[in-house]
This record gives C-alpha cells, structure tokens and sequence, in this order.
C-alpha cells in the first residue's frame, strides 16, 4: 500500500478542532485572573479604616486623614482606602490631594463611580464646573441620572465652588481718611 501525502484541507479538518479547544481554554484562563474578587484588607487596615471613618463622623477630617494615610501604609494601594483618604482631604479643603488620591483610584479601575463622582465634586469645589461636568457625562453614561453619585455630583456642580476666593492687599487697603483737628 502507497500512502499519499494528507493535503491541507485534511489538516485543517484534523487539527482546528483541537487548536480551537485549546484557544478557548488560554482564554478562560487568563479572564479568571482579572474577575478575582478583591481580597479582603488586613485586619490593621480594617481598624485604622474604622478610626478614620469615626473620625470623618465627628467631623475630626484631621484624624481621620491620619488613620487613613495609616491604613494606605498597611494596604498600599488599596482603592477602599484611597477613596476614603480621597473624601476626608477634599472635606479637609485640601482639593488638590484629593483629586490625586482620585486620580491614583482611577488608574487602578476607571469606572470606580465613587472615584469618578469625588473627583468631580473635588473639582467642581475649585471651580472647574467644565472639567466636573465631563466627569458627570461620564457618570450619566455608566450609571443613568437616577444613580446617587450623579445626583451628588450634580449638585456639587449646581452649588458651585466652596472655596473663598483669595483677596489681595489691594482690595483691603483702607483708603485714608482726613479728618480736621
């Protein structure tokens, strides 16, 4: 018996079954990697979270900064942590820190509604309402109108900037008086 040389649809009829097989499972396999769920914070940073927190309640944003900044030592990273340090600095009046802990936030997950809404009220506080009304489109395009961080934000932006604009010397200077002996 001669045996022929097996042409190119016979390989292909052979072998794409098995390739295809083994496409899917790399591909499974990699996908699981990124829906891990986020594991669970260090029992240290949980207490330090918790102190931060209380502190944010009685309106101590100081302390609570502190606990927080502990609690990033202890998670790096963490985007529980950053949100939170994020909040206490931006009611602190610190914007500036505050839109970086955002912005760091947001590099780790850029649909993190939370980061998004903060960092929009951060910046409509300093008065960038055009800057603060994209990140509200955004906000309206992943969650819709009715969500709660696009009703916050919407109304950070409708409020306006908190912060009191810096008066010169100028426009204090009192201007002299004469007055008769």
């Amino acid at each position: 018996m001669m045996r022929t040389k097996p042409s190119v649809k016979d390989l292909l009829m052979r072998y794409t079954p098995v390739a295809v097989a083994l496409s899917l499972i790399v591909a499974v396999s990699s996908s699981v990697s990124y829906s891990e769920p986020s594991r669970e914070l260090d029992p240290r940073a949980q207490m330090l979270l918790g102190e931060g927190r209380a502190a944010v309640s009685a309106g101590n944003y100081n302390d609570a900064i502190d606990a927080f900044e502990s609690a990033l030592t202890v998670e790096p990273g963490s985007t529980h942590v950053l949100l939170a340090l994020a909040d206490a600095t931006r009611r602190e009046g610190l914007q500036g820190k505050a839109l970086h802990y955002y912005r760091v936030a947001l590099n780790d997950d850029p649909r993190n509604l939370a980061a998004l809404a903060g960092e929009g009220m951060a910046l409509a506080e300093k008065g960038a309402t055009e800057k603060a009304s994209r990140n509200l489109a955004r906000l309206e395009t992943l969650c819709g109108k009715d969500c709660s961080e696009t009703k916050t934000l919407a109304a950070a932006i409708a409020k306006g900037p908190s912060q009191q604009r810096v008066v010169t010397a100028e426009a204090v200077t009192p201007k002299p008086v004469v007055s008769e002996n």
